[in-house]
């Protein structure tokens, strides 16, 4: 059992030594180049070695310059980011600059100029860089993503300061409108009192004040004639910024009022209006008076006399405290009548929302109203002239043209002039009445114009 059998052992440790011989021979093989031909084992002169070497490296040379240009271009995008994102903030220090300079701010004003001149300083140096090559990074893609970064910061930051800059722009836009508005309601205001003066009792028959029975002449009622169209004037006014404020089809009243008509300006509509309020106030002129038959009326001559003091009664006096003095006279019955004629419920009720001036006219009470009080001023002077035009000898009459009638300059006065001109300019021969807006009359062989809408 001892004994052991060398032919045994000995064949293993030789297979071994082999393996161990054949491995060395192999890694030698791959360091020297040698190489087997057809079983011949052949050594690679060191002439064939450097050629070899030489043909490995002309076949990673296009993979090497590939790789050059993809890191230059990343470098150059790197710079080129660099470089949008400093004048970026060249341009959000140069906002923030303008923005404090109004209001003025210098602590604000100086500190954007510190930024204005350290971003200018970096976009001076990335041009030398430029200049000079110096554009390599060593990491071309953290430094487009940072300065991509910087930029869209300094976009947003130009932004706010535009919107600073846009709000105090508002707010001063805003503070001028509110100025104007105080300017403009301040001027309606004035005009409104100029109005008011002009339109007084003792400002417009200051050519009355001293005229007598005897020596009233048509031009004294020629010249209350010229007052009593403006007082409607501003009354239809009134009426027309009522009836918009109340959202009224201004375009459909007017031709309601008077159809087929064909206006030449839009806001000659007006004249409508002006034509409607006319015919109501002016309807029963020609009797002696409103609430008295003329057979109860005294004779001519003192006819003459009683509306001639009637005339000098009213005219020096505000029409709202004649009615609160006289609420039951002659002129109180007509103001009460005619204001029951002309404003309809419906259309009180559409602007004002109710009928509580119709209701207190009904009950022999006067409103104290804006709108009432300037029906009341030229309710005020129709019924002066009424009591004017009954003081002559003979009496003064009222008259007004059909529609189409031909145009007469001895009768007529037109309120615009576009009808005199044709549609190629020239000269319209023959113009027609379209409706008349504010009545004529007569004082014996004296004839005042009526005003006329030519078509």
């Amino acid at each position: 059992m001892d004994s052991v059998d060398r032919s045994a052992v000995t064949p293993n440790k030789s297979k071994s030594r082999l393996a161990r011989t054949f491995a060395k021979v192999l890694h030698i093989r791959a360091v020297t180049g040698i190489a087997p031909d057809d079983g011949i084992q052949k050594i690679n002169s060191p002439e064939n070695v450097k050629s070899n070497l030489v043909k490995n490296k002309s076949h990673l040379q296009p993979f090497d310059d590939e790789d050059e240009k993809l890191c230059s271009r990343a470098a150059t995008e790197a710079f080129v980011a660099k470089l949008f994102a400093s004048v970026s903030s060249v341009k959000a220090a140069y906002a923030q600059l303008q923005y404090a300079q109004s209001p003025y701010d210098p602590d604000g004003i100086q500190t954007a100029d510190e930024m204005v001149v350290s971003e200018l300083k970096n976009v001076s140096e990335l041009k030398q860089c430029y200049l000079k090559k110096q554009i390599d990074e060593s990491s071309p893609e953290t430094t487009q993503i940072l300065a991509e970064i910087q930029e869209q910061k300094s976009l947003l930051k130009t932004y706010e300061i535009m919107g600073k800059k846009l709000d105090s722009q508002l707010k001063l836009k805003d503070s001028e409108l509110t100025f104007l508005r105080e300017k403009l309601e301040e001027a309606n205001k004035e005009n409104k009192l100029l109005e008011k003066r002009l339109n007084s009792s003792g400002q417009l028959s200051s050519a009355l004040d001293n005229v007598h029975l005897s020596s009233l002449s048509p031009s004294h009622f020629i010249t209350f004639v010229r007052q009593t169209i403006k007082s409607i004037r501003s009354f239809v006014r009134l009426l027309i910024s009522e009836m918009e404020s109340a959202e009224w089809d201004l375009d459909a009243a007017a031709s309601s009022i008077e159809p087929g008509v064909a206006f030449w300006k839009n806001s000659h509509k007006c004249y409508a209006f002006e034509s409607f309020v006319c015919r109501e106030m002016f309807d029963g002129f020609n009797q002696p008076d409103f609430s008295v038959s003329k057979e109860s009326l005294p004779e001519q001559k003192k006819r003459q006399r009683v509306f001639f003091e009637r005339f000098r009664e009213l005219k020096s006096v505000k029409p709202m405290d004649y009615l609160a003095w006289k609420p039951k006279s002659a002129f109180a019955k007509f103001c009460r009548a005619k204001y029951l004629t002309l404003i309809h419920p419906k259309m009180e009720t559409s602007l004002f929302g109710n009928l509580d001036q119709r209701n207190l006219a009904n009950a022999g009470e006067y409103p104290e109203t804006t709108f009432f009080a300037a029906f009341a001023e030229m309710a005020k002077r129709i019924w002066l002239l009424h009591c004017l035009a009954l003081s002559f000898k003979p009496e003064a009459s009222i008259f007004q043209v059909d529609k189409r009638s031909r145009f007469s300059e001895v009768y007529m006065e037109s309120v615009s002039e576009e009808a005199f001109l044709s549609s190629d300019g020239s000269p319209e021969s023959e113009p027609r009445v379209a409706f008349t807006v504010f009545p004529g009359f007569r004082i014996g062989k004296t004839a005042v114009q009526c005003q006329v809408y030519l078509c």
